[in-house]
């Protein structure tokens, strides 16, 4: 039997042996076992009781919050303490709306050790989405913010316990009533591996957000693999940047980090500042950073090499990173950024580890415990392919149980195989390789094109802060490629940028695949986890609707007589 503490101390001990690391892992059994209490308080409270579980540093206030694993394990029984005086117990659905506040990981921990599942949201969904994720979450209970408070008037919560940080408000309990509770706690029972925990609504690129379901092993025990990718250590001091509500606060804001041992380090910034927060990294000594490829390049944007930072290992997730930010941040620090790679149904289960040969563009090779295999349409083994884990006896741990339907039925991840919708390229060293969604590639004059590839050229341009590329609709071609850029601070949306923009892609790319539009625009439009809505920008196009607020000024490559000579090549 392979227990949770055997399987982290293997990890830990091959953190830099991917091939020993992959050859001898074992997921441990799924038995009873309840991380918060089983992990959190029996181990890290009792055995690193001093050591900061939690660091928070408010910028706006100029003030910084620490908390030991011995003080939030208190604190957090004292909440699971107080919900269930409100009469929450195992399996009821427990809606959580917060910032990165305290009360969000006290929440979190007493949630789980009552075994209360919980539905995390961010705080700018609106009232008409959190009926939605009342309702088909089936919400018993509400843990928000003061200025969360407003949104529900109208949402008919009279059935719901209603708690808020902050000030009490009419019908809502004032979360600092915890405070009164007693600092011991006594689970209701043993908590099974299957028990459900967390409810995620998936981030939005479809109409109607699926709801993920994770059980208590699913999550705490399935990050492991993200621990490991991340390379975190004992006494490391985590940062990683994202919002609550989104899978990546739970991968790298929790678990991952206090499954190693580490501390979770947040700044809170009322307005992103890349400068400021890049000075905190270097003062705080924080080890090891993930930050989505938004951030990143805000960051290369600063004169990175002027910051005198600890920082160990820098990893990036959300989407893949352009090799151009790759190049800036080595120059600068001499470290590598690794790119990982997993989903909200996922734990991080493709990654550059640390110590490995890194191709950059590559998501890196699968993660120990994780069997992937690509597969082609019918799914058959392919070189080319959607990213699919094999299920049966090596299902990974870190796989979400299902989507939840209406009828509370799990579909999704059963059978013989899970397939993810994300295409990539295996090379001969099982090196993958993003190509975009499934849904995402598309046929240009029957050349299939990878919007990933064209706007990682884009990004190479100088005057170009982020891009999307979509197709196009030609009466000859079926569709071009037509790119959505956002320009960095100072640039002009000027047809000099555009033909600038438009005589590097004619150097970088071949004529079939060569973006013969581009659209200069304002802001891109994202998902609440900062990944750009390319479904959204394909609809434009399509419908040609040229009213649309997202829209900016359009350049064509037949606008300009200059590139005559390379565009009579295609």
């Amino acid at each position: 039997m392979t227990t949770f503490q055997e399987a982290r101390a293997f990890l830990l001990k091959h953190r830099t042996d991917y091939e020993a690391a992959v050859r001898g892992f074992r997921w441990p059994d799924p038995v009873a076992f309840n991380w918060a209490l089983d992990w959190f308080d029996a181990e890290l409270a009792a055995n690193s009781k001093d050591r900061p579980a939690l660091w928070i540093v408010d910028a706006a206030q100029d003030k910084q919050t620490k908390l030991s694993f011995a003080a939030l394990s208190r604190r957090s029984n004292q909440v699971a303490n107080f919900l269930r005086a409100q009469g929450l117990k195992r399996g009821d659905h427990l809606l959580l709306l917060l910032g990165n506040v305290v009360p969000l990981w006290e929440t979190m921990l007493a949630a789980m050790k009552l075994g209360v599942v919980v539905i995390p949201a961010t705080t700018l969904l609106t009232a008409d989405e959190l009926r939605d994720r009342l309702d088909r979450g089936r919400a018993r209970a509400v843990v928000a913010a003061e200025d969360q408070v407003a949104k529900f008037a109208s949402l008919g919560t009279e059935n719901v316990v209603r708690i808020v940080v902050g000030a009490a408000s009419d019908g809502w309990l004032a979360y600092d009533q915890a405070a009164n509770a007693s600092e011991s706690f006594a689970p209701d029972g043993p908590t099974n591996a299957d028990d459900p925990m967390l409810l995620y609504f998936t981030s939005g690129t479809t109409a109607k957000p699926k709801l993920v379901r994770h059980s208590q092993r699913s999550y705490p025990v399935g990050h492991l693999s993200t621990m490991y990718w991340i390379g975190l250590k004992p006494g490391d001091i985590h940062l990683n940047i994202s919002s609550p509500g989104w899978a990546k606060h739970a991968w790298s804001c929790f678990f991952a980090p206090w499954n190693a041992g580490a501390t979770v380090f947040v700044v809170n910034q009322p307005r992103f500042d890349a400068k400021a927060l890049l000075a905190t990294i270097g003062r705080c000594g924080v080890t090891t950073l993930c930050a989505p490829p938004t951030v990143w390049r805000l960051f290369i944007q600063e004169n990175l090499a002027s910051f005198n930072v600890a920082l160990r290992e820098v990893c990036g997730a959300g989407e893949p990173l352009n090799p151009e930010v790759i190049d800036q941040v080595r120059a600068a620090w001499g470290l590598t950024i690794r790119d990982g790679y997993g989903q909200t149904e996922t734990t991080a289960l493709a990654g550059n580890s640390p110590g490995q040969k890194i191709k950059v563009g590559s998501m890196g090779r699968p993660l120990p415990g994780y069997r992937v295999q690509i597969s082609d349409a019918d799914g058959n083994p392919a070189k080319e392919g959607e990213v699919t884990l094999v299920l049966g006896t090596e299902r990974p741990a870190g796989l979400m149980q299902g989507y939840q339907g209406d009828n509370g039925e799990l579909l999704g991840a059963e059978g013989e195989l899970y397939r993810s919708g994300d295409v990539v390229f295996e090379d001969d060293e099982g090196y993958l390789t993003f190509v975009g969604r499934s849904d995402d590639v598309f046929k240009s004059s029957d050349y299939r094109i990878s919007p990933f590839e064209l706007e990682s050229v884009l990004m190479e341009h100088e005057l170009i802060a982020e891009a999307a590329v979509v197709p196009s609709p030609d009466p000859i071609r079926l569709a071009i490629p037509k790119a959505f850029v956002l320009l960095t601070s100072g640039a002009e949306r000027s047809s000099e940028t555009a033909l600038s923009i438009f005589r590097h892609l004619h150097t970088r790319l071949a004529p079939f695949k060569r973006i013969r539009r581009l659209e200069i625009v304002a802001e891109l439009p994202k998902t609440i986890s900062g990944k750009i809505r390319r479904v959204q920008l394909r609809r434009l196009e399509r419908d040609n609707d040229r009213d649309d607020p997202l829209r900016g000024r359009e350049f064509r490559e037949e606008d300009f007589p200059e590139l005559a000579k390379t565009r009579s090549e295609t």
